[in-house]
This record gives structure tokens, sequence and C-alpha cells, in this order.
């Protein structure tokens, strides 16, 4: 895939460009659907397959207060919209002057001039340009002009109870709330945090005698707190786990903390990223009488996960 991120590196159109533009947050099984029909269609014209992507998401610059926090951060974005076979990948910064282009200038200038749009796959909720005023009547208006195809994508309905579309709001309710084996069905994978492991407080093998990794989060989604059956990808291999969300109720510290316990694992990790993905919840945080109660728990945790847990 073409990583584009400055859009004056296009120099020439693109042959027979097919786009689809969107911020595609979370690369949901919906997002993933775009790709596929984007890709179809630049086989059938024989052209280029096209996305197009904002960092850092408009509402960051837009709004002051609000914002939801992300699913993906942009590189893990970038590491899955590539696995779905898209051609060309552009990243524009997205800052208020670009904001103030018009929905014109957008369609006229960049997409068909710049990089030769020749068709616009688009969810039918689209809109874009200044205070949004290009949407899909104002691409049906444009396209003959300017010699393009429209095509608007079917919604992917949820599979949780088939009564609503998939979507980025959707999955981030499902995973502050815990249900992370709701999450995937939506996101075609299991949800995935990343970060750095730090030292911590010396209790998980010292104490406890399960020694955890400490997690400084890159991402701004976390997990509701509990304690989760994980898989850890560490230097291209992927273990075991069971990670705790939460403030050590039995340690009575307060403090919030992201720890994982990697099952058959005994490599110095400190400093390193890994990354963790949410497979189950097993059980609610809950404050224990004391170490050996809390102990005898989370050696039942870790059976429940190596059940559940498949690499």
């Amino acid at each position: 895939m073409e990583l584009i991120k400055d859009i004056k590196k296009i120099t020439e159109p693109y042959h027979n460009a097919v786009i689809t533009v969107g911020n595609f947050d979370g690369v949901h099984i919906g997002h993933q659907a775009l790709f596929h029909e984007v890709i179809e269609k630049a086989e059938d014209i024989g052209g280029v397959s096209v996305a197009m992507t904002f960092e850092p998401h408009p509402l960051r610059v837009l709004t002051q207060n609000g914002h939801p926090p992300l699913i993906t951060l942009y590189e893990q974005k970038i590491e899955l919209i590539s696995r779905s076979g898209i051609d060309v990948l552009i990243c524009l910064p997205f800052t208020r002057s670009f904001a103030a282009v018009t929905a014109g200038e957008f369609l006229e200038d960049i997409l068909v001039k710049r990089i030769g749009v020749k068709a616009i796959i688009v969810g039918g909720d689209y809109s874009f340009g200044k205070n949004r005023e290009g949407n899909l009547d104002f691409l049906r208006q444009n396209s003959k002009r300017l010699g393009f195809e429209l095509i608007v994508a079917h919604w992917i309905q949820s599979p949780s109870n088939g009564s609503g579309r998939i979507s980025s709001t959707g999955i981030r309710q499902l995973v502050t709330e815990g249900k992370v084996a709701d999450a995937q069905k939506m996101l075609g994978r299991h949800y995935q945090i990343r970060g750095t492991v730090m030292t911590g407080r010396n209790r998980g093998g010292k104490l406890l005698g399960f020694p955890t990794a400490n997690i400084k989060l890159q991402d701004e989604l976390s997990p509701k707190t509990g304690v989760y059956a994980v898989s850890v990808e560490y230097k291209g291999n992927k273990y075991k786990g069971v990670a705790n969300i939460g403030y050590s109720p039995t340690f009575g510290d307060h403090i919030y903390t992201v720890e994982v316990h990697i099952l058959d694992f005994k490599e110095n990790i400190y400093g390193e990223t890994i990354r963790v993905n949410f497979i189950e919840k097993l059980r609610d945080e809950k404050k224990f009488s004391g170490i050996s109660e809390l102990s005898e728990q989370i050696s039942k945790d870790i059976l429940k996960a190596r059940e559940i847990i498949s690499l």
C-alpha cells in the first residue's frame, strides 16, 4: 500500500481512481466492507483503489471538549487499512484551514483534479467540506459535470441484534461496558490496546506469585474495570494472558492500572511495547479479604482463561 501524508506529493492523477473518504475510527467490518467495494470497483474499471482519512480526528480540531476517545490510534489505523488490500491511503493533516475548504473546492480541486477520481463510494450519511455542506445530493448534482460515478454503500447491520448498523460509537460503548466479545463481532478482530511495560508496585510476583506487566497505555479507549482473558503480542509471538484493569481494591491504593499476567512467559520486557487483545471478560473487579484469597482467585482466572483462549 502506498501511504500519502501530503496531498502535494501527488503530482499527477491516479488512473481511474476509486475512492472512499472517512475517519474510519476502529476500521470495523463496516469500514472493511466499504474498502472491499472500492477494491472491486477499481478492478472492474482497471483503476486504483484509494482511501482518504485525516489526522488528527476532525473533532479534535473543531471541538475543544467532548470528543470521544479513539478506538484505533493513527498507527494501528494505518496498519488495519493496509491489510484491507487498498492500493493507496491518503492521510491528510486536519487543520482549521483545511476545515475551511468548501465542498466544491474539495471535490473539484482535490478529489477530481489532483487524485483523478472516477468513482466515489460512501455511506448514506456522508458529508464533507466547510459546514458539512457537501452531501449525497451535492455529489449527485456534480457527478456528471465532473465525470465521476457516485456509489452509496449499504449499511452493515450489527451482528449483535440486527436492529442497527455497525458504528464506531456502538463499538466504543461496548468496550467501555466491558462487552469485548460483542465488540469483536463488530470489529472483525479482538479489541486491542498497546502500551509500554513499566515498573509497577512489585506485588504481582513477590506477593501473589503471579508476575504482571504493568502497561502505560498508548490508547485512549480502555475497557471497563475488571478481569479479562487476553492474548498478548510481543515481537511477533502471541501468548495467553489475564489482564486486570482497575484500582486494586484489595490493596486500597486507588491507583488506576492495567496489568497483564502473561502465561508461560519469563522474559524481562520492561520498556518494551506489547499489544493486548481482549477476548472475554471473566469477572468484575472485587475486594478480597487478603492476599491469600486474591491469589486463589487469580489461579481460577488463569484456568478459565486457558480454556477460553485459542491462539
